[in-house]
C-alpha cells in the first residue's frame, strides 16, 4: 500500500508537468532526427581547380568529380583555396602530379587526394613517381581531433557557461536574492550587466584554462595567435551566459533548466563544424545560421588551422556580439514580469 501512494504521488505530479512529459518524448526525437539528418546527408563532393593537366587527364578529372572542377592559374587557385571556395588544386609541373590541398579539413583532404590518386592511376601518366603534395593550410600530420578540437572546445565552453551561468541565476531569483534587488531604486539594465560581469570574471578563467590545456598539453594544432583565439572563446562563453541567464527566466527549478539542454545545446553541435554542413540540406544549412556556435566555430577553426587574424573573421565575431546584445536586451525585458520601473 504504501509503495503505491509513492507510485501514485510520482505519477500524479509527473501527469501535472506537461513541460516534462512532451521533452520525455519530443527531446529523444529530436536528438534522433538530427542525428538522421546529419548522417544520412549526401556523400562529400570535393571541389578542385586544374591547370596545364593534358586532355585526357582533365576527362577523367571532370568524371571523378562530376564536373567540379575549375580551370585557374595557381595563384587564382589559391585565392580560392583561401576562400574556402575549392578542396585542392592539380597542374603539371616538370613531367611530376602536383597537388596543392587546402589542407584544414582531415576528411575533405582525404577524400580529395583519393580521389585525385584515383583518376592520376587510371591514366597512367607515364611515371611510376608518387606525386607532390602539398598543404595551403595545416600538414598531413593534422588529424581528426586536430579538426573537430576547435570546435569542442567552444562547444565545452558554451555547454558549461550556459549550464552553471543559469542555474546560478535560477537560484538568485528562487532563493529571493532578484526579488529583494528588484524591491530597491537599482534598474534593470543595471541588475543584467552586474550578473554578466560578475559572472563573466569567471567565464575568463574558465576560457584561458580550456584553451591552455587544449593547446599546451594536449598539443591540439594551433596555427592562430593564442590570444585571439582566448579573445574569441571569451566573446562565444559571453554569449552562452546571457542566453542561459535569459532562459532561465522561464524556468521554476534546476531540472527545468535542464529540459533546455537538448533543445538549445545539441542542436548547435551537428552543425557547428564538427559534421560538413556542406553535404546537408540546404534548410539545415540556413537553420546552422541561427546558432550562435557555428559563428564562435568558424572563428576559432580559422585562427587555430588556418592561422588567420581576428580581423580576417571579423564578420563571425560581429555576429557573435549580435547574438549578445540580443540577448541582453531580451534579459532586460525578461526582467519586467518582477518589477515594472
Amino acid at each position: 500500500m504504501n509503495v503505491m501512494a509513492v507510485v501514485k504521488r510520482i505519477t500524479q505530479q509527473f501527469m501535472r508537468d506537461k513541460r516534462s512529459l512532451a521533452l520525455l518524448v519530443i527531446a529523444p526525437v529530436l536528438v534522433i532526427t538530427l542525428i538522421w539528418l546529419v548522417l544520412d546527408g549526401n556523400e562529400y563532393e570535393p571541389e578542385i581547380a586544374i591547370d596545364d593537366v593534358p586532355p585526357p587527364l582533365e576527362e577523367v578529372l571532370q568524371e571523378e568529380f562530376d564536373n567540379d572542377t575549375k580551370e585557374m592559374s595557381e595563384e587564382a587557385a589559391k585565392q580560392e583555396l583561401q576562400a574556402g571556395d575549392i578542396d585542392a588544386f592539380l597542374t603539371i609541373k616538370e613531367n611530376e602530379v602536383f597537388i596543392l590541398l587546402e589542407g584544414s579539413d582531415a576528411t575533405a583532404n582525404s577524400a580529395t587526394l583519393r580521389t585525385i590518386q584515383e583518376a592520376v592511376q587510371s591514366m597512367d601518366a607515364g611515371s611510376a613517381a608518387e606525386p607532390v603534395i602539398a598543404y595551403y593550410y595545416g600538414s598531413d600530420q593534422l588529424n581528426l581531433f586536430d579538426q573537430v578540437g576547435s570546435v569542442l572546445i567552444g562547444f565545452f565552453i558554451f555547454f558549461f557557461v550556459f549550464i552553471i551561468g543559469g542555474i546560478s541565476f535560477l537560484r538568485e531569483r528562487t532563493q529571493g536574492t532578484l526579488e529583494k534587488l528588484l524591491s530597491t531604486p537599482i534598474k534593470r539594465w543595471e541588475i543584467v550587466f552586474g550578473y554578466l560581469i560578475g559572472f563573466g570574471i569567471f567565464t575568463i578563467l574558465q576560457s584561458l584554462i580550456i584553451v591552455s590545456y587544449s593547446v599546451f598539453v594536449l598539443d591540439i594544432w594551433m596555427a592562430g595567435d593564442f590570444w585571439q583565439l582566448l579573445l574569441v572563446t571569451f566573446l562565444l562563453a559571453i554569449t552562452a551566459l546571457s542566453l542561459a541567464t535569459l532562459l532561465s527566466a522561464f524556468a521554476n527549478n534546476e531540472f527545468q533548466m535542464m529540459q533546455f539542454i537538448p533543445l538549445i545545446i545539441i542542436p548547435q553541435v551537428f552543425f557547428s563544424g564538427i559534421f560538413p554542413v556542406e553535404s546537408l540540406a540546404e534548410w539545415l544549412q540556413i537553420l546552422s545560421k541561427l546558432m550562435p556556435l557555428t559563428y564562435g566555430a568558424n572563428a576559432m577553426q580559422a585562427i587555430m588551422l588556418k592561422g588567420l587574424d581576428i580581423w580576417d573573421v571579423w564578420q563571425d565575431v560581429c555576429i557573435i556580439i549580435g547574438f549578445t546584445t540580443v540577448f541582453v536586451i531580451l534579459n532586460i525585458f525578461a526582467l519586467k514580469k518582477h518589477r515594472r520601473l
